[in-house]
């Protein structure tokens, strides 16, 4: 049987450009590493300039400091990615009658319409060659919800739609898009909520851990960021073309539920 040669081999992605948002740290550094390990050119999109750069020299990518929320700045990144990895993303915790209503709308700024925003800019670029693949990294919180989170899971809930939107759209043109997630994976942002979870529950932090985080999971530990990663480059992948409109869990068994 003939195959399209113009699909990257399972593992290689040379000549393939991907654009990765929030990739100064934690999920996002590690798809940027993964993706430049596998042959494709780095867009390095962050706000943290020093760490943007710091990523991009590490993997011979171009970094792009901006802020996802000023949609104007959005719209000066480059419209030529063949992969898209939408990652970015910021949390709040919070009981819904004393959130913050600048900061829920800031959330679905960065989560939804950022993305949004550059996967409609990349699609035409994509279409045109007949390739391309969209990854967004949503969370189990695309799929389930949890108390205090009323902006998060809007917004994973929403990028979710999104994507599946994405998808079939278009499948006709060679384009996939999917969605990965995660539980709780070892990053700053879920360091950060240990702190808040504790507070919101008047707990300590371990019992956050062990009673909250880990508490709805099978394998009990969280994830490593190049985990996620891996799926992403998978996604990404010959051996995933079929893939689409679907919602990867990498959620220890959290979903099995």
């Amino acid at each position: 049987m003939e195959t399209d040669r113009t699909v990257p081999s399972a593992t290689g992605l040379a000549g393939r450009t991907a654009l990765v948002t929030g990739a100064a740290g934690g999920i996002g550094r590690a798809c940027a590493v993964a993706f430049a390990a596998a042959g494709a050119h780095v867009y390095v999109v962050d706000r943290a300039a020093e760490a943007a750069k710091a990523v991009a020299e590490e993997t011979g990518g171009t970094a792009f400091v901006v802020d996802l929320a000023d949609p104007g700045a959005v719209d000066t990144l480059p419209d030529d990615a063949d992969i898209v990895v939408n990652n970015a993303g910021l949390q709040h915790v919070a009981p819904i009658h004393e959130f913050p209503p600048d900061r829920f709308v800031l959330i679905q700024k960065v989560m939804v319409e950022a993305p949004f925003r550059i996967i409609r800019r990349s699609l035409p670029h994509m279409y045109e060659q007949g390739w391309g693949r969209i990854v967004n990294i949503s969370s189990v919180h695309g799929l389930r919800a949890s108390a205090f989170k009323s902006a998060y899971v809007t917004a994973k809930h929403g990028l979710e739609g999104l994507s599946k939107v994405v998808a079939l759209e278009g499948a006709p043109y060679g384009v996939t898009s999917n969605c990965v997630n995660p539980g709780y994976v070892r990053t700053p942002l879920v360091e950060d909520q240990i702190a808040d979870q504790a507070l919101a529950h008047g707990i300590s932090e371990t019992e956050v851990v062990e009673q909250i985080m880990l508490d709805r999971t099978a394998i009990k530990r969280l994830i490593e960021p190049h985990e996620v990663a891996d799926a992403a480059l998978w996604l990404c992948s010959a051996s995933s073309g079929y893939i689409t409109g679907a919602s990867l869990p990498l959620d220890g068994g959290w979903t099995a539920h």
